[in-house]
């Protein structure tokens, strides 16, 4: 069954809001090579247990927020439910290239949401 899997934080100033991150929950951060302004994030459920990942990176968009990603199998099958059922894809299938593809889409209340299709031989 799709699960999040992932989730994104958009922001005006990466550093800032990392430090902010990691006084208050203890997040653990780590930029990937070659992704400026952007952090892999590191959490961990209550027991000490690994948790969803997410990113922090830099605000491409004024409204753009925190973004959920759900985890599914093909992406391309998932976008066209999404407008068969009442929903809207604003970014279709995307590659990010060694990690795999997503789309933005936006439920029928107007939530952002993302689905991830994971690939690491995505771009090779």
């Amino acid at each position: 069954m799709p699960t999040i899997v992932h989730f994104d934080i958009a922001t005006d100033d990466p550093k800032r809001a990392r430090n902010f991150y990691e006084a208050l929950f203890g997040w653990k951060f780590e930029g990937p090579p070659g992704m400026e302004d952007y952090y892999l994030i590191g959490t961990e459920d209550l027991e000490g247990k690994p948790g969803v990942g997410g990113g922090l990176g830099r605000r491409g968009d004024p409204s753009q927020r925190i973004t959920a990603y759900i985890g599914v199998d093909d992406i391309e099958a998932y976008s066209k439910k999404t407008k068969e059922i009442g929903g809207q894809v604003l970014q279709p299938k995307m590659m990010v290239p060694g990690w795999g593809y997503l789309a933005i889409c936006t439920d029928t209340e107007g939530n952002t949401f993302g689905l991830w299709q994971e690939d690491p031989k995505a771009g090779q």
